[in-house]
């Protein structure tokens, strides 16, 4: 199946966006310009501020810059979209600088036990988010707090700050860009965000890998010491409940497969959830979830390839979180195995079976709104995600041996 059956047709106005920039690219002008000294000087203009932290993070954005124009294929909207969303996390970057130096006390601020959430994309780790976000007891980055997180945000406002409208305008404007995506991964401001779009503001994030083919840059943030990530990650969520109290942390992202041994340096008290699904599902669930991400920002799209290059990855993310569940030799209270076949259609049982593990107390009123929860976002709400393995143009045969050991290890199912 080529890419072009699988996507819905892009709007007119994006079409002609396109091929006006093909045509100046034959000519040699690429416009908008990425460029990442230009990109940190638009950012001082607009925010007045010149102080952007650790230096580390220019030798990432240089980087995820590079690998934008060299591996990404970018058409004119690509790069528009690219250049605004770069911006706007350099932005953010300087304005949360800003209000640490000026109030010291916020780093001080305890980060106690938090829950992270991990597991191969597609397992049942955004509605496990979902669910435990609905429980006051927990604190989790709502997506509108991570997109605008200047100023910060206040517990009196926290439900109602204008923020949260901005941000949906937007996301209805990515559904707009990319039909049909809100059926595959649902979007909305108040729901819960993944940490990787905390650690975009680092410019290591798995976030665009899946979303842009740029396979050098993500070898290259898989090779770095991930620790000082997670001392960002840790001051991030400092600044978020500066104002708004967190009485428990819970977290959620699959890169942190890749980089468990330097959360738990980071976080030696964490609590794990790994999520468990037949590899050869999440495969055929990724590939179509990122063909159709990356369809916003190029045309050169090869689902095939995006088999061939995540398949493996994969396989060394579980790989990576193993080891480092082995070498931590995490007590089994720390860690909540949970397998997408016994929590899909059994999520509140699931999840009370989760509060028994970590000894916490499962409210009514927890419960309660879980429940209304999913009752107002069905499975298939908006005709759910259609995919097939074959489009991933993998061997299922030679996937099965790739993975076999996880597999057996967790007793995991065929689907």
């Amino acid at each position: 199946m080529s890419a072009d059956a699988a996507l819905p047709a892009k709007p007119w106005p994006v079409r002609a966006l396109n091929r006006g920039g093909r045509a100046l690219a034959a000519i040699g002008v690429r416009v908008p310009r990425l460029d990442p000294e230009r990109l940190l000087a638009a950012a001082e203009r607009r925010s007045g501020l010149h102080e952007f932290g650790d230096a580390a993070f220019r030798t990432a954005l240089a980087r995820l810059v590079d690998a934008f124009e060299r591996e990404a294929a970018l058409t004119t909207l690509g790069r528009v979209v690219a250049r605004t969303d770069l911006l706007r996390l350099l932005e953010s970057r300087l304005r949360m600088e800003d209000v640490l130096r000026r109030n010291p006390e916020i780093e001080r601020g305890e980060i106690r036990a938090p829950l992270f959430v991990l597991g191969l994309p597609r397992t049942g780790t955004t509605i496990l988010h979902e669910l435990l976000a609905c429980d006051p007891a927990n604190r989790v980055p709502t997506t509108w707090e991570v997109m605008k997180p200047w100023p910060p945000p206040e517990r009196a406002s926290f439900d109602s700050d204008p923020r949260i409208a901005a941000v949906d305008r937007h996301l209805a404007g990515v559904e707009r860009l990319i039909p049909g995506f809100q059926s595959v991964h649902r979007m909305g401001a108040t729901l819960p965000q993944e940490c990787v779009a905390i650690t975009a503001h680092e410019f290591v994030s798995m976030l665009f890998s899946t979303t842009h083919r740029i396979p050098g840059y993500q070898r290259w943030i898989e090779s770095i010491d991930q620790r000082p990530l997670y001392a960002a990650h840790r001051r991030w969520l400092q600044y978020f409940q500066w104002r708004v109290p967190a009485g428990r942390w819970v977290l959620k992202s699959p890169g942190h497969l890749w980089m468990l041994d330097a959360l738990l340096a980071e976080y030696p008290d964490a609590r794990i959830v790994q999520t468990h699904r037949d590899p050869l599902r999440v495969v055929a669930s990724l590939v179509s979830l990122s063909t159709l991400l990356r369809s916003m920002a190029s045309d050169a799209i090869d689902p095939a390839a995006i088999g061939a290059e995540w398949a493996p990855r994969l396989a060394a993310g579980l790989e990576a979180s193993l080891r480092a569940r082995d070498a931590a030799a995490l007590p089994a209270a720390r860690v909540f195995d949970l397998h997408f076949h016994a929590f899909v259609g059994r999520e509140i049982e699931s999840i009370r079976r989760l509060y028994e593990h970590f000894g916490w107390t499962f409210s009514a009123d927890a419960e309660a709104r879980m429940r209304a929860h999913l009752a107002a976002h069905p499975k298939d709400k908006g005709g759910g995600h259609r995919y097939e393995f074959g489009a991933a143009g993998l061997d299922p045969a030679a996937e099965r041996r790739r993975f076999a050991a996880y597999c057996e290890r967790f007793a995991i199912p065929v689907e």
